[in-house]
């Protein structure tokens, strides 16, 4: 990718937020379940055995999502992906499920005794409120862009991705907690209840884990909470469950991990996010120390002798230093211990990261632009259009 964006004088960033106030990047992770004869789980068909699979199949999905909700969320947690989530631009940290509001319709059907069948998998066109203008062919369900798990028509699209990583430890904890609703749905049936039984009394169990609406608005959290979703907003909060008792149990009856490698593989979670975290708090500091303090002296002493000119340079500049330094200090006394270090990292070093940032970003309107040590905003984002 680096090297065709270099043909134009660019480069490709990984990271999920490089840029504070410009949407990030993720992945889309288009994800489906088939057999070895080719049927697909997700695609509601036109027989009544596809359309009753893709029932049945879903309500996997459902169980395996709100019973291993906090799995799904470990999936996507390292620092970068927390810039990202929920910051009206990608789905929140909250995991839900979305199939459309006509199969939410048909999944309550289906609690209050219905069929299987009865779920019509019909594609449709959008008015366009145009006089001139045809209606726009639209798939069978809105794909709300607000949530992480929506279908796609035959598939589920899992939106919480980040952009700097490998698409296969999301997908093995998807397949991890779909296989798990699987095991627990045939063993329902295998227990003496009837298909249609077994699923109507697994969507009733897992029926909060549906959500439909906006998963940007204010009043989704309070909601989630209410449904006994979790809201593990940050990476050590999710990571912190990766190797519960019910998480170990999950994975070694799915045949995954066994215990120890729940616990090794928490480790380097936590490993990850700490060492990304040294980085940017020593990068941060340096090139404070060394290009943004200085340009801040050097532009300083341009005033001498013309404080009226200086304006709030003085005490902008002394910001700087003075946010740095509770930096440094706060930095200094972080806890060793993996877990404690990360959250240490996450509640009290970057909060005061972004108080260091909003101290920078004010001397860089201030600072002579010749002066100024490194690229701006403008330079970083528009240069290649001049």
């Amino acid at each position: 990718a680096n090297n065709e964006a270099a043909k134009l004088g660019l480069m490709v960033l990984f990271h999920e937020k490089p840029f504070a106030g410009i949407n990030g990047s993720g992945k889309h992770n288009n994800w489906s379940v088939g057999t070895d004869t080719g049927i697909n789980f997700f695609y509601p068909g036109k027989t009544d055995p596809a359309r009753e699979l893709y029932v049945i199949g879903v309500a996997s999905l459902a169980y395996g999502l709100m019973q291993h909700n906090d799995l799904v969320r470990c999936a996507v947690a390292h620092a970068g992906n927390d810039h990202r989530l929920g910051a009206q631009e990608a789905p929140p940290a909250i995991i839900s499920l979305y199939p459309g509001t006509g199969f939410e319709a048909h999944v309550d059907s289906i609690i209050a005794g219905g069929t299987l069948l009865g779920y019509k998998a019909e594609k449709k066109t959008a008015d366009t409120k145009a006089t001139a203008a045809m209606g726009a062919p639209c798939g069978v369900e809105d794909r709300n862009r607000t949530a992480p798990f929506p279908f796609c028509g035959n598939r589920f699209e899992f939106r919480a991705v980040g952009s700097s990583q490998n698409c296969s430890f999301p997908i093995a904890m998807v397949n991890t907690v779909m296989a798990s609703g699987m095991a627990h749905l045939a063993s329902l049936i295998e227990g003496g209840m009837s298909t249609r039984d077994a699923v109507a009394q697994i969507y009733k169990e897992n029926r909060d884990v549906i959500f439909t609406g906006n998963g940007y608005s204010a009043e989704w959290p309070e909601e989630a909470k209410k449904r006994g979703l979790p809201n593990l907003n940050t990476t050590p909060l999710a990571v912190a469950t990766f190797n519960s008792a019910k998480a170990k149990a999950v994975f070694e009856a799915m045949q995954v991990y066994s215990p120890e490698e729940c616990d090794a593989r928490q480790e380097v979670m936590l490993e990850s996010y700490n060492t990304t975290l040294d980085v940017e708090v020593n990068t941060l500091v340096r090139m404070i120390e060394t290009g943004i303090l200085p340009a801040c002296a050097a532009d300083m002493g341009k005033y001498v002798g013309l404080k009226a000119l200086a304006g709030e340079r003085d005490a902008t500049y002394t910001a700087v230093k003075k946010e740095t330094d509770k930096l440094k200090d706060l930095f200094s006394k972080k806890p060793h211990e993996l877990a404690a270090e990360a959250t240490y990292l996450c509640e009290k070093v970057k909060p005061q990261m972004a108080a260091v940032r909003a101290a920078v970003d004010k001397a860089e309107g201030l600072i002579d632009k010749d002066i100024y040590p490194y690229p701006t905003y403008e330079q970083l984002i528009y240069s290649h259009h001049s």
